[in-house]
C-alpha cells in the first residue's frame, strides 16, 4: 500500500470516517490540548515585517495565587483563533508536570497572538506569570520585557498579598497596568468592594477596572481592546543593530539550548552570525520563530518582537539569562540585564547513591538552566557523601524544584532541613587575616565562628504582608509576636479586610508559619515578604552530642531564645532515629559547654537474674553490679556507629515540621 493511502486509511480509523474503523479512538489520559486547526494563515507563513513596532503589544498577566490568570490566557488565546475553543482548554500555557498537579503557574511561559481591531492587524505578544511570593523572580524577569500588565483580581477575595506585591513591581518598572475583576460568575462576588480597593490602595479610578469572567469568557475581549488603546508600543528601531535580551531559556536534548529573546533593535534571521555578550563566543543561528503557544519558525524577527532563537549552544552555562546577543563585528552596549536573585533559603541536597552523583551534577546543570534563582554551591558531609548547598527564594520554591527533578530527570535525592543565610562582624584580626575581609557570610553551621572573635550577629529579616479578614486579627498577631515578628503597620483596606505589616527573622518564617497562619485564618488570610536586610541577633551554634562526642552534620545555628526547644526537638529525634546498641547512649544538646537537653537511649540488657528463683539477695545484686561494671567498660571502649539513615531521618526536611 502506498504512503499516502496508509496515512489516509489511519486517519479514518482515528476519526470514525471508514468502516475499517472497528476500534474506538483512545485519547490519552490527562489534559488534552486542542491547537487551532490548519489555516491559510499557516499554508501561508506568517511574515512578521507586516506587523510594524506601532502595531505590537508586548504584555504580562500579573496576580495573586489562583485569581485566574491562566484561565484568562486561555480564553486570549481562543479569542484570537490561536488554539481551537473547546471544554478541554485548562492551563494550556502550564507546560510543566508540577504545574498541572499543583494548579499553579510556576515558569512564565509566552505565546503570540495576532488579533485585528478597528482594520489593524496587531501582534500581542502576551506572557503569563507566576502567583506565588515563591516566584516573583519569574515576574520581574517577564515584565523587562512588556510594556504594560493584566493585573488580575479575584472578585471574591479581593486584593491578597501578592496581589500588592505585583502591582509595585509593575509601577516601579513603570509600564502601563489595566485592572481587571476576573471571577464575577460566582454566588459570592462583589466586584463593588473590590473596584473600591483598588482605588484605595492603587489610586486607580473605579472606571477603569473591567469586570469579567475568565471561565465563561464574560467581556474577555474587552481586555484586548484595552490592551491595545492602553498599552504603548515598543520604542525600537529595526534600522538599528541587533540587540536582544535572552529572557528566559530551556534544554532540548536534540537540538541544545532553545532561548526566549526580545528584540530591543535591529532583526535577526537564519543563517546569521551572533555573539553573546556574556561569553563572548560567536554562534550561527539555526531557527528563529514565534510561540503560538508552540514553536512556530519564522524566516525572520524584527525589533519590538518575542520570539526563539536556536543557535546550537550545546552547554547549558552558555545561555546566560539576562544575557545580550548582537551581530558580530556590530558590538552594542549590553543590555542592563536581570538583578541577580537573591536565594532566601538554603538547603543539602545530596544523591541517595553516591554512584548517582555525576547524573545528579548533569541534571542539576540543566534544571537551572531553565530556573536561573537557584544558586549551587558544592557541598560534602562525611555522613551523607559528596553533593550541594543549594540557595532557593522560598519554600515551595524548593519543593517545587525538588519535584521537578524527580519527574524530569528520574532523580531521588536527599535534600536537609532548610537553613537561612546570617552574618558575623569579625573582631578577631586573625580571622578578618585569613577571611580577607571584616563581614563573613555564613551559610554552613560548621563555618560559624566563636563568639570571642566576633564583635556581633546578624540575621536576615523579611518585611512581611499579611492581608486578613478582621476577625481573626488577635490570632495572627499573637502567631507574629511568636515568631519574634515586629510591627510596623497596620491598614484597614475596608470594614471587613485589614493589611498587616510585620518586620519578620528570615528563620521564623522559612519552616511552619505560612502553613500556621492558613490554619489559624481557616485558609482566608495571605501572606507576602520582601528582603529588609540584616539586623543584629543572639544567635548561637548548638552541637548534638553522642556519649559526649559531638557530631558535626547535626550541628545548628538557632536564635538564644529558641535554643531549648530546638535541641529538645533534635534530641528527641535522634533517640527514635538510632538503633539500641549494648551499652547506654546518652544524647545531649549543648550550647558551649552547657548541656541544654538531653534524652537518654536505654541499652539491651540480658536478664542476669533469671536462673535465680530464691536464695540470698546478695546473690542477685552480686550478678546485677557486675553487669553495671561491664556495661559501664563497654560505654567507654565502645564507639556509637550512627547508621546513614539515621541521619537522613534528622536532618531531612520533614512534611509535618
Amino acid at each position: 500500500m502506498a504512503f499516502a493511502s496508509r496515512v489516509a486509511l489511519r486517519w479514518a480509523q482515528l476519526w470514525g470516517s471508514c468502516p475499517a474503523a472497528a476500534a474506538p479512538c483512545r485519547l490519552p489520559a490527562g489534559p488534552v490540548v486542542f491547537v487551532r486547526p490548519y489555516s491559510s494563515r499557516d499554508k501561508e507563513k506568517i511574515d512578521m515585517s507586516t506587523y510594524s513596532v506601532e502595531s505590537i503589544r508586548n504584555f504580562s498577566i500579573i496576580a495573586h495565587v489562583d485569581h485566574g490568570k491562566s484561565t484568562l490566557a486561555d480564553r486570549l488565546l481562543e479569542i484570537t483563533g490561536t488554539i481551537a475553543k473547546t471544554d478541554r482548554n485548562k492551563q494550556v500555557l502550564d507546560k510543566l508536570q508540577v504545574e498541572r498537579e499543583r494548579g499553579i503557574t510556576v515558569k512564565a511561559q509566552s505565546a503570540s497572538l495576532f488579533y485585528s481591531h478597528e482594520g489593524v492587524n496587531y501582534l500581542l505578544n502576551l506572557i503569563d506569570t507566576p502567583g506565588h511570593v515563591d516566584f516573583s523572580y519569574e515576574v520581574s524577569r517577564s515584565l523587562s520585557a512588556c510594556q504594560g500588565v493584566i493585573l488580575v483580581v479575584d472578585a471574591n477575595e479581593g486584593i491578597q498579598a501578592q496581589t500588592v506585591a505585583n502591582f509595585y513591581l509593575a509601577f516601579e518598572a513603570q509600564l502601563a497596568i489595566i485592572p481587571v475583576i476576573n471571577k464575577i460568575d460566582l454566588k459570592n462576588a462583589d466586584p463593588e468592594r473590590v473596584e473600591k480597593q483598588i482605588e484605595k490602595l492603587f489610586d486607580i479610578p473605579v472606571d477603569e477596572c473591567i469586570r469579567i469572567s475568565a471561565k465563561q469568557g464574560t467581556n474577555v475581549e474587552r481586555v484586548l481592546q484595552k490592551v491595545i488603546e492602553k498599552i504603548p508600543p515598543p520604542q525600537f528601531n529595526a534600522t538599528d543593530p541587533l540587540k536582544a535580551l535572552v529572557f528566559d531559556s530551556t534544554f532540548d536534548h536534540y537540538r541544545g539550548v532553545i532561548a526566549n529573546i526580545a528584540l530591543f533593535g535591529g532583526e535577526i534571521q537564519k543563517g546569521h552570525k551572533i555573539v553573546s555578550a556574556h561569553t563572548k563566543k560567536r554562534y550561527e543561528v539555526n531557527e528563529v520563530g514565534i510561540l503560538t503557544p508552540n514553536e512556530q519558525p519564522m524566516q525572520k524577527l524584527y525589533a519590538g518582537q518575542v520570539g526563539y532563537l536556536i543557535a546550537g549552544m550545546k552547554e547549558v552555562t552558555e545561555a546566560q539569562i539576562g544575557d545580550t546577543l548582537f551581530m558580530h563585528k556590530q558590538p552594542v552596549e549590553p543590555l542592563p540585564g536581570f538583578k541577580s536573585a537573591k536565594p532566601m533559603v538554603f538547603a543539602g541536597m545530596y544523591p541517595v547513591d553516591q554512584s548517582e552523583y555525576n547524573n545528579l551534577k548533569s541534571a542539576l546543570e540543566r534544571l537551572t538552566l531553565n530556573d536561573s534563582s537557584v544558586s549551587v554551591h558544592r557541598d560534602s558531609s562525611p555522613a551523607l557523601g559528596a553533593g550541594w548547598r543549594l540557595g532557593f527564594l522560598g519554600l515551595l520554591h524548593m519543593e517545587v524544584f525538588n519535584q521537578r527533578l524527580e519527574q524530569e530527570y528520574n532523580m531521588s535525592v536527599i535534600l536537609t532541613a532548610p537553613t537561612v543565610p546570617y552574618k558575623a562582624i569579625l573582631s578577631s584580626a586573625k580571622l578578618i587575616k585569613e577571611y580577607g575581609k571584616e563581614e563573613i557570610t555564613i551559610i554552613n553551621p560548621a563555618q560559624f565562628p566563636d563568639k570571642l572573635s566576633v564583635s556581633e550577629y546578624l540575621e536576615p529579616t523579611v518585611l512581611g504582608t499579611i492581608i486578613t479578614p478582621h476577625k481573626y486579627i488577635g490570632k495572627i498577631i499573637t502567631l507574629c509576636q511568636d515568631h519574634r515578628a515586629v510591627q510596623k503597620d497596620m491598614l484597614y483596606i475596608d470594614e471587613h479586610r485589614v493589611m498587616l505589616k510585620y518586620l519578620f527573622p528570615l528563620n521564623e518564617i522559612v519552616l511552619d508559619f505560612y502553613d500556621a497562619l492558613k490554619s489559624l485564618s481557616s485558609g482566608y488570610a495571605s501572606f507576602d515578604y520582601e528582603d529588609a536586610g540584616y539586623q543584629a541577633a543572639d544567635l548561637i551554634k548548638m552541637d548534638i552530642l553522642l556519649n559526649g562526642n559531638p557530631v558535626e552534620e547535626l550541628a545548628t545555628i538557632t536564635h538564644n531564645d529558641k535554643a531549648y526547644a530546638t535541641g529538645k526537638f533534635l534530641c528527641e529525634r535522634l533517640k527514635d532515629a538510632i538503633p539500641r546498641q549494648l551499652f547506654e547512649i546518652a544524647i545531649q544538646a549543648a550550647v558551649g559547654k552547657k548541656i541544654i537537653a538531653r534524652e537518654t537511649l536505654k541499652a539491651y540488657r540480658k536478664n542476669v537474674v533469671a536462673k535465680c528463683y530464691g536464695g540470698d539477695i546478695t546473690r542477685r545484686m552480686k550478678l546485677l553490679k557486675r553487669q553495671a561494671e561491664g556495661k559501664k567498660l563497654m560505654r567507654k571502649i565502645g564507639n556509637v556507629e550512627v547508621p546513614k539513615d539515621a541521619f537522613i531521618h534528622v536532618l531531612k526536611r520533614q512534611s509535618d515540621k
